[in-house]
């Protein structure tokens, strides 16, 4: 009996370490699935530049999610049927059928708080670290199973596209604007990250998603100069005005002949002046279509991103835009560009550099119909749509249906909308007031 009983109590202790055994290996399998889907890759990228081999290995490896998740979640299920089993058995030697619910609780307890809880909570306190740690491993598990996980990726997409979903395994390339987005909007609203900080980064993330037409001048704001003038007016215009590079046209205003930049316009007569025996006398001879540049044109279409690189690269800082048709639609310019990330850039001659949204006592914010949808956000971290408007104007004529008169007052979107002034069939002013504030 007392062999009998000696390999019992072996039997016994073997199983018992078996099952601690797998419980640790299931431990792992979690710990690593909350580590390695937790970690984040930008600052994985930053431990793998510093030399972390174990960081470049856990990039690799969260390049597919979805084999990584199928692999990891093969190995916790296959040790945890194990242990259980294992468990069982042992629970219904000693107890008899009993044993099997105790086994269950027992077992249910232990997964839960040593296999689970434990491990993952240490995971997602220390994503990047673990990533890099259990990495190696992982990745040998990975291969190890990756016949058996490529076989259930398979049969888990056949199911899913009867229900029309698609998968995408490189879906997370697309999200990282998203991603990004979002941290920033989190860490602002937690105090992080400044609201400049925050405005100069999503700027420059929606740069190609934009498009120039979205942030032109429009031709009816332009200013022009007429090629036929007299050279004295047109200098004196070039005085009188707040750009410096203004378009050029000749009979009609959508015939444009070039750009001329004031500075090359008084190099220019200065040197005629110079030349010449009579100066004044002889001004209505000077040429001004010589000075001017030839003109860039450029589709409305253009993304923001795309032409800031063509200004970057021919050098010039203007554009005008024209549509499918060829038609003159406003222009833009460098300075339009770079203010979508860092904000209005003012100076001494701009006209309109006092602050564009003008707060009343009554708590209604009184605003110019021009000023763009997204400027208004920005300025005053509102939410409003751009979707279909590009203008606070335009954004009240797309609900509304129809082009309000001065008075009529509109409700949407969370806010009280009132057309203060209006000329012709242009809005100019709105006054707006947030419905809760009511």
């Amino acid at each position: 009996m007392e062999p009998a009983s000696s390999a019992a109590d072996a039997a016994f202790w073997i199983t018992a370490a078996a099952i601690l055994g797998l419980l640790v290996l299931s431990a792992f399998f979690s710990g690593s699935e909350t580590a390695l889907t937790a970690a984040s890759r930008g600052k994985l990228r930053s431990m793998s530049d510093k030399g972390n081999s174990g960081a470049s290995r856990a990039l690799r490896i969260t390049e597919d999610n979805e084999r990584l998740i199928g692999s990891v979640l093969l190995g916790n299920n296959l040790v945890n049927i194990l242990a259980t089993s294992l468990a069982t058995a042992l629970f219904t030697r000693a107890f008899g059928e009993s044993g099997v619910a105790l086994a269950t609780l027992v077992m249910t307890v232990l997964v839960l708080v040593f296999a689970e809880v434990l491990p993952k909570t240490y995971a997602i306190t220390n994503a990047e670290t673990a990533a890099s740690r259990v990495s190696p491993v992982i990745a040998l598990v990975i291969t190890v199973f990756s016949p058996i996980v490529g076989a259930v990726r398979m049969l888990v997409r056949g199911v899913l596209s009867l229900f029309g979903v698609k998968t995408d395994p490189d879906s997370h390339i697309l999200a990282v604007r998203e991603e990004i987005a979002g941290a920033l909007q989190l860490g602002h609203s937690e105090g992080v990250v400044e609201k400049e900080d925050r405005d100069r980064i999503l700027g420059a993330l929606d740069l190609s998603e934009r498009t120039v037409e979205e942030i032109m001048l429009h031709r009816s704001g332009i200013e022009m100069i007429d090629a036929d003038n007299d050279p004295q007016d047109i200098l004196r215009q070039c005085l009188e005005s707040n750009h410096t590079r203004l378009p050029v046209f000749r009979g009609d205003p959508e015939n444009i002949i070039g750009v001329v930049h004031a500075k090359d316009l008084f190099r220019a007569m200065y040197q005629f002046m110079q030349e010449s025996d009579k100066p004044a006398e002889s001004m209505s001879q000077f040429r001004f279509a010589d000075v001017a540049m030839k003109p860039y044109f450029i589709p409305d279409s253009t993304s923001l991103d795309d032409q800031m690189r063509q200004f970057l690269r021919r050098r010039t800082h203007f554009a005008l835009v024209v549509d499918e048709y060829g038609a003159l639609q406003g222009l833009i310019t460098l300075e339009d560009i770079l203010e979508e990330i860092v904000g209005e850039i003012t100076d001494e001659f701009d006209p309109d550099a006092d602050h564009p949204v003008k707060r009343g006592e009554d708590g209604n914010y009184w605003i110019d119909g021009a000023m763009t949808i997204r400027d208004l956000n920005r300025a005053l971290d509102w939410s409003l749509p751009d979707d279909e408007a590009n203008t606070v104007a335009g954004l009240v004529i797309h609900e509304a249906q129809m082009i309000p008169t001065i008075g009529q007052c509109f409700s949407f979107h969370g806010f009280r909308f009132e057309v203060v002034a209006r000329e012709n069939n242009r809005i100019t002013a709105l006054k707006i007031r947030p419905l809760a504030a009511e």
